[in-house]
């Protein structure tokens, strides 16, 4: 299955905030399609379903993508949801969108495949790159990287730098201090659920 490409705000309405995705509100309350506004009982696959699904979306990951960080989250030590929340906190496209050097992951993911970003002083144009506390995040020395990032600092698309980051919005540079702590992760998602999917998928 390939990375979604379609509207964005049909997925808002449909799993809720997803503030990696998109910055728009909705401006109808209730999910899309034909049976939006009728109440139907959900099942437990469905509410798993559902989670899995805002995990996905929010960081832009395909279905065999995110099977790899929950098989990676599982071999680590501690808990499993913790984890994988923490191992897609810690991607390269998802620190430069909390640094406010983009607006959206899409559009954090855009600035690093066109190589407008540097790791530790070297360009990397890896997404799903894993940052390290101590890695150092800054934007390419050339005019058109600066301006790109420059523009996007304006309308940041989260107003609160997570504690286990710190940007220079001067010198466009910025720092990992340590692993994301649970309660700065900006997504609204029960993680137990979306690890019960994938056991009972498994």
């Amino acid at each position: 299955m390939s990375r979604y490409r379609g509207p964005r705000l049909r997925v808002v309405r449909r799993l809720g905030e997803l503030p990696g995705l998109s910055r728009k509100s909705p401006r109808r309350a209730y999910p899309p399609g034909q049976h939006g506004q009728a109440r139907k009982k959900r099942s437990e696959y469905a509410v798993r379903l559902e989670e899995k699904q805002k995990l996905r979306f929010n960081y832009g990951l395909t279905e065999r993508q995110l099977l790899r960080y929950v098989r990676k989250a599982r071999r680590a030590s501690g808990s499993t949801g913790q984890t994988l929340l923490q191992l897609l906190e810690m991607r390269l496209d998802n620190t430069v969108f909390r640094m406010g050097m983009a607006p959206t992951i899409p559009g954090a993911r855009q600035l690093v495949n066109h190589g407008h970003v540097t790791v530790n002083g070297g360009v990397v144009d890896i997404a799903s790159y894993q940052c390290r506390p101590g890695d150092v995040i800054g934007v390419r020395d050339r005019d058109r990287s600066r301006k790109l990032v420059e523009q996007n600092l304006q309308f940041p698309g989260l107003a609160h730098l997570p504690s286990h980051l710190e940007f220079d919005k001067n010198k466009f540079v910025g720092k990992v201090n340590s692993v994301v702590e649970r309660e700065w992760v900006a997504l609204q998602i029960n993680e137990l659920l979306v690890v019960e999917y994938y056991s009972r998928q498994a």
